[in-house]
């Protein structure tokens, strides 16, 4: 603690709280966790939900994305900053409740920080299940009250009614993060970098041909920074799956991360997964791969993930196997428009968004595999 103050200086939750919803909007900061929700919009809606100070604040730190590993990073080197984040936070909508729902690599982490403060003696540090659904915000809530990480439905607003029924903000940890420094530095500070419509920096895990690392980089990056920065070689690289297993692939490596902009040249960064595909991979097969994993983590509450996810994923990964059906395209859209838009949360649409932009990414695979062959390993039959 005394570290953290010395490198970042003392917060006064106190003083900040009434300025805090002006800070944000004025620093244009949005979540960090995939959805890029405006930070002061969440923060107003549940001050404005909450008639007595009974409201709930969560961290969320579950991180259940298998490519992402940027909040486990953030935990284990810069705690505090999440607390402090979380404290203003609370004290802004005068929340009587405060969670720190951690994934289990970072509990020691996050506990030790926790026992080092004062002023957090009341938050409550609980463990989130290693599953790929355990983050989104409405499993965040029924994981902390019920003991189940399971979605609730998607039409319930949780700033109205939710943890216990009450007015509830769930905020990932490094959007926390990015809420204590500007409450210490200002908006000015954070729009420095960055551009006018996605300011600020963001965490980023990037992955696959041969690196694992995090690096911050400013808002509205080129991907082809990014790998310079990651010290990646780009001919080496043949696509890249932008967000994580619900997110796009890309190629060519020219696209803008931002949370806005036109689709042929902005890719949305969501969490801030960059997973890197390399020329000799097969892109069918990782995303045949990615498919069966997803259709396992369904909750398996409603019919569109019960049997349209492993459908899906199945017929998948019988084009990338080599079955030569040249109605395995078309039978993957039918599929698609009969679970979009029908589950009880939005895993399902994550899922088609991924095998959409895998049809796209590698249409000429597709070609090639409905040919007999496979791009990836000239020569070898799919």
């Amino acid at each position: 603690m005394i570290q953290h103050e010395h490198a970042y200086g003392p917060l006064d939750t106190h003083t900040m709280a009434s300025e805090l919803i002006d800070a944000l909007a004025q620093a244009g900061l949005t979540g960090r966790g995939g959805a890029a929700f405006a930070s002061w919009r969440k923060v107003a809606a549940t001050q404005q939900g909450t008639g007595a100070p009974h409201a709930i604040v969560i961290a969320n730190g579950a991180e259940g994305e298998p490519l992402s590993f940027k909040d486990k990073t953030l935990l284990a080197h810069s705690p505090h900053l999440v607390l402090d984040g979380l404290l203003l936070v609370g004290r802004t909508v005068n929340a009587t409740e405060l969670y720190l729902y951690s994934n289990a690599v970072s509990m020691g982490s996050v506990q030790n920080a926790v026992t080092q403060r004062a002023d957090a003696t009341r938050i409550k540090v609980i463990q989130a299940a290693d599953t790929f659904i355990s983050g989104e915000a409405s499993a965040v809530v029924h994981a902390i009250g019920r003991g189940e990480a399971i979605p609730l439905d998607k039409s319930k607003r949780l700033s109205a009614s939710g943890l216990k029924k009450r007015p509830t903000l769930v905020f990932n940890v490094e959007t926390l993060a990015h809420i204590a420094l500007i409450a210490r530095f200002g908006a000015t500070w954070f729009t420095s970098v960055g551009t006018d419509d996605d300011a600020g920096t963001r965490l980023l895990s990037i992955s696959g041909h041969a690196t694992e690392q995090v690096l911050e980089m400013a808002a509205s990056t080129n991907v082809a920074e990014v790998l310079a920065a990651a010290a990646v070689d780009p001919s080496e690289v043949q696509a890249i799956l932008v967000g994580g297993y619900h997110g796009r692939w890309i190629k060519p490596l020219n696209y803008r991360l931002s949370t806005n902009g036109p689709a042929l040249s902005t890719v949305r960064p969501g969490a801030g997964v960059i997973h890197l595909l390399g020329t000799g991979e097969c892109g069918l097969k990782a995303a045949a791969d990615i498919a069966r994993y997803l259709a396992r983590e369904s909750a398996k509450q409603c019919g569109p993930c019960m049997f349209g996810l492993p459908a899906m994923a199945q017929t998948l990964s019988a084009l990338a196997d080599g079955d030569r059906n040249p109605q395995l395209p078309a039978e993957l859209e039918r599929l698609s428009a009969l679970v979009s838009g029908r589950g009880a949360c939005h895993h399902p649409d994550g899922f088609v968004q991924l095998i959409a932009s895998a049809l796209e990414t590698f249409s000429d695979e597709v070609a090639a595999h409905l040919g007999g062959h496979c791009l990836a390993t000239p020569g070898r039959q799919s």
